[in-house]
């Protein structure tokens, strides 16, 4: 860069501050568009015919609590073979989809806002019905999703 007088230095100051901002703008916005994804399923267990549980089938119980941040995704996958009707019982309202979710369908969730949100869901056709072998009442599953 040359210098005349001030006007060099201060047009040379605007171009290296410009492209310092696009720079910081471009490094940033991987960090902020990326949301961390959690991912649960409802799995056939003996007792209660079904529960929350990890992807993998790692039982996590008819009730499950869940703390995350704002802009999470919770994806969550119908591994049970019968379909469950989904009501929201508390919270915002939340963009659920279909009301029945069916058996191998995943449902992503996204919490924009913080709060305290409350899912239900309970199996439209019994473990008898369906043939499957269990012990006791079937459970109607609640899982509760703090965002902070």
């Amino acid at each position: 860069m040359r210098v005349v007088g001030g006007a060099a230095t201060i047009e040379g100051m605007r171009k290296l501050l410009l492209c310092v901002a696009f720079g910081a703008v471009f490094v940033g916005a991987p960090a902020a568009a990326a949301s961390p994804t959690v991912r649960l399923a409802i799995i056939h267990v003996m007792r209660g015919c079904h529960v929350w549980g990890t992807v993998d089938s790692s039982p996590l119980g008819a009730s499950r609590t869940i703390t995350v941040t704002r802009g999470t995704r919770l994806q969550i996958r119908v591994n049970c073979p019968m379909a469950f009707d989904i009501v929201q019982i508390a919270g915002r309202k939340l963009a659920l989809g279909p009301s029945r979710w069916q058996p191998g369908t995943s449902h992503t969730l996204v919490f924009q806002i913080r709060g305290v949100f409350k899912l239900q869901a309970k199996n439209v056709q019994s473990s008898e019905e369906m043939g499957l072998a269990t012990l006791g009442p079937d459970n109607t599953l609640v899982l509760t999703i703090r965002v902070r």
